[in-house]
């Protein structure tokens, strides 16, 4: 048994009930069950549509997402994230950079690496390169003056964490985000890389090991493990190609706006909706959000 959620964005919920009524009938779904008014639904299906990808490319030019998965299991019992432009709507080294006044080649070598066009731990240590010198207290500042939380997080963390979810932001930004990004939404532990400091500014380098992909990949084996949880048992969002390896080893991998490269090797893709979108296709209704 398989469910499908239709969702959009929560900013214009425009998810018309004939939409959701004529893909029900063309696949021969079950009734269908509104998660919230104009803006999730969801039906169960006996079996996996063979055009599922080309009706998901339709819905895509209406500004829906399509999520198709098992429904045994769907409601997870850990949340693996990633930060920047995840949790957080920024990217933290591109932040320092603009600070540092090197903003426009730190961007450009994030989104090379994002897009897994250059090796993640060599194009940070470049990256980190460019910012020695910056004073210390730029992190304070950026904290406060340049970083937003993406949408729908602190709903997302607070209603898994009601029901007993365990959370971890695993990140290959900097500690000095992380941790208060995880204490500001809650989460259980956070891991990232240490920006080295010396006499009140950046050296222009981190601390080793670097955390990039297989880091992200063993934070989930070590924290599953620990925890007596099962691989099927963890959400994972990311948007970068460093998130391919949790998104593809966790049981439901979801890329969040994430480069179009990453997107393609990922089953669960959500463009339009916000972080809430992984609570609709755990099947959480908007009625049973904690925090909002």
């Amino acid at each position: 048994m398989y469910i499908a959620t239709l969702l959009t964005s929560p900013n214009s919920a425009t998810l018309e009930p004939s939409l959701v009524e004529n893909l029900r009938n063309a696949w021969g779904g079950g009734d269908a069950q509104w998660l919230a008014p104009d803006e999730a639904a969801e039906f169960a299906l006996d079996a996996m549509p063979d055009n599922r990808w080309d009706v998901w490319a339709d819905l895509q030019s209406m500004s829906v997402d399509l999520v198709i998965q098992p429904a045994e299991g769907r409601c997870k019992k850990m949340l693996l994230a990633d930060m920047d432009s995840t949790m957080i709507q920024q990217e933290c080294i591109d932040e320092l950079a603009d600070e540092a006044g090197v903003g426009d080649r730190v961007k450009n070598i994030t989104e090379r690496a994002m897009n897994g066009e250059l090796d993640f731990d060599g194009a940070l240590t470049e990256r980190v390169g460019l910012l020695k010198g910056l004073d210390e207290g730029v992190i304070s500042k950026v904290l406060a003056e340049r970083i937003t939380l993406m949408p729908g997080g602190r709903t997302l963390l607070a209603t898994m964490k009601a029901h007993g979810t365990y959370a971890a932001l695993v990140s290959g930004g900097f500690t000095a985000f992380t941790a208060k990004v995880a204490a500001e939404l809650g989460f259980d532990e956070n891991r990232a890389n240490t920006l080295l400091v010396a006499d009140g500014a950046l050296t222009g380098d981190v601390g080793r090991p670097i955390l990039g992909r297989e880091a992200k990949v063993q934070a989930l084996k070590e924290i599953t493990a620990r925890l007596g949880l099962a691989h099927d048992d963890v959400m994972a969002v990311g948007d970068g190609a460093n998130d391919l390896g949790m998104l593809g080893l966790a049981g439901a991998g979801v890329a969040l706006h994430a480069k179009p490269t990453v997107a393609a090797e990922c089953d669960i893709r959500i463009n339009h909706g916000d972080l809430t979108a992984l609570l609709y296709i755990q099947g959480y209704a908007k009625t049973e959000f904690v925090g909002i």
